[in-house]
C-alpha cells in the first residue's frame, strides 16, 4: 500500500519510560520531515474534534548497542535523514539544550539509544538490518 516505510528502533536497554520519551520525541521528527504524512483530522459521533494521526503505519524495532551503532551508522552511508535520540539528551530539560547536547558527539562517539527513519522500504529493511520487534 506504500512505497515508503517508517521505523523507529529503540536501544533494548532502555527503561519502559525512556522509550516511550524517545518513541514520542522521534515521531514528531518524522512528521516533521515528512508533513504529508498526517492525516485528516478525526471526529468521534458526537461531533468532538481530535487531533490529525499518521497515514502510515509505523513499526518500533529494537536493538543492542552494537546494532544501533551500526544502524546508524548505515543511515548515514544511505544518506537517510533520521530522527536521532542519544542518551545524554534525558538529562536536559528542553530542545535548545537537547540540540547542544547532541553538537559535542561525531557518529563514532554518540550513545543513540534511537533513530527513526522514513524511506523506500527495501532501503529502511536494510538500514534496520539487526533491530527485532520491540517486545
Amino acid at each position: 500500500m506504500f512505497d515508503t516505510k517508517i521505523a523507529i528502533v529503540l536501544r533494548s536497554d532502555l527503561q519502559s519510560w525512556q522509550k516511550l520519551n524517545v518513541t514520542a520525541f522521534l515521531s514528531t521528527g518524522i512528521a516533521g520531515q515528512n508533513p504529508d504524512i498526517i492525516g485528516e483530522a478525526y471526529r468521534d459521533r458526537t461531533g468532538n474534534v481530535y487531533n490529525a494521526l499518521s497515514i502510515q503505519p509505523i513499526i518500533v524495532l529494537s536493538a543492542d548497542k552494537e546494532s544501533i551503532a551500526a544502524i546508524h551508522r548505515r543511515s548515514l552511508e544511505r544518506g537517510v535523514t533520521s530522527s536521532i535520540f542519544i542518551e545524554e539528551m534525558f538529562s536536559t530539560g528542553h530542545d535548545a539544550a537537547n540540540r547542544a547536547v547532541f553538537s559535542e558527539f561525531a557518529p563514532e562517539d554518540a550513545k543513540v539509544v534511537g533513530i527513526a527513519l522514513r524511506a523506500d522500504k527495501k532501503i529502511v529493511d536494510k538500514i534496520m538490518k539487526g533491530a527485532s520487534m520491540h517486545a
